[in-house]
């Protein structure tokens, strides 16, 4: 599994900076994380004021 942002993401760019692996980027209108990078930390779901990461199911 992998943490995914959702559509309730309000482009605030908490998570960004928080990820160690730098597996979250700027989308056009959303953040985005990378599966390939993300190591499910929690570290983006943890300053999301939103909650918009969650883990993919």
């Amino acid at each position: 599994m992998t943490y995914i942002i959702t559509d309730e993401c309000i482009a605030c760019g908490a998570c960004e900076p928080e990820c160690p692996t730098e597996a979250i980027s700027e989308g056009e209108d959303i953040y985005h994380i990378d599966p390939e990078e993300c190591i499910e930390c929690g570290a983006c779901a943890e300053v999301c004021p939103v909650d918009a990461p969650i883990l993919e199911e």
